[in-house]
């Protein structure tokens, strides 16, 4: 059951579509776990009346959801959940794609959808430790688990130290792999910067997403065990189907 205080949250002029709300406040709902796997949602009319809106905006919100494989609609019958719990994504000491989502996942592999040499920002540059304007490889990933999107990222490394770590990437699937081809052989979260905010459109066509969807923005540091920046990140992830978990760095 959806409970009452979640409806207070619908803004009318909060610039997010009501459809979008409703359909985030659903999400919240089911993986509080207010709702088990394959039961039913209340009928529209009985959402309608609880957000206070048209049935119109309920069922456009519930569209949205059937699209991102949340729910599932039977003519006749009703509006079932088929997701009930986000994917726990570990942030630590050692983040690792693969490995932090084992056990929740039967497959996962990273997909390289891009590559590029170009000059480093200054956020970048100082993230490696570079001058700014040095040459990087950007690396851009999507995140698979059981054929879904989880997660969409550009990954930059030093031009002169790495160079062909994309043909490494794309060869290995797996960045650490592919720093293990470089002799790193281990490497450590040196810092993790973490924020929220609506899919561009880009994330809503790589992650699959529909517009007004929440994503997760990691921006973060790795550095070999002697403290040697190699890697400046920035990853988001759909706040529908990851959460985030934050452990001692």
């Amino acid at each position: 059951m959806i409970g009452h205080d979640v409806a207070d949250s619908i803004e009318r002029r909060s610039g997010v579509s009501l459809w979008r709300q409703i359909a985030d406040r659903i999400l919240q709902s089911i993986a509080a776990g207010d709702f088990a796997e394959n039961a039913a949602l209340p009928p529209e009319v009985a959402l309608a009346e609880r957000y206070g809106v048209n049935r119109h905006t309920v069922r456009s919100a519930i569209s949205a959801l059937v699209q991102e494989g949340v729910l599932r609609a039977e003519q006749g019958r009703g509006t079932f959940v088929l997701s009930r719990k986000r994917l726990s994504y570990p942030i630590g000491a050692r983040t690792r794609f693969s490995a932090g989502l084992q056990g929740q996942t039967s497959e996962r592999h990273i997909v390289l959808l891009a590559s590029s040499v170009e000059p480093a920002s200054q956020r970048v540059a100082e993230g490696l430790g570079l001058a700014r304007g040095a040459e990087v490889i950007r690396l851009e990933t999507r995140g698979e688990a059981d054929g879904r999107p989880v997660s969409r990222a550009a990954g930059w490394f030093d031009a002169r130290r790495f160079a062909g770590i994309d043909k490494a990437m794309a060869q290995t699937g797996s960045i650490t792999a592919s720093l293990a081809r470089f002799g790193i052989d281990d490497y450590l979260r040196q810092s993790t910067v973490l924020s929220a905010r609506h899919a561009d459109a880009a994330d809503l066509a790589d992650l699959d997403l529909q517009p007004g969807a929440i994503v997760l923005v990691t921006v973060a540091v790795n550095v070999t065990p002697d403290g040697q920046p190699i890697q400046f990140s920035e990853s988001r992830f759909p706040a529908e189907r990851v959460e985030l978990k934050l452990s001692a760095l």
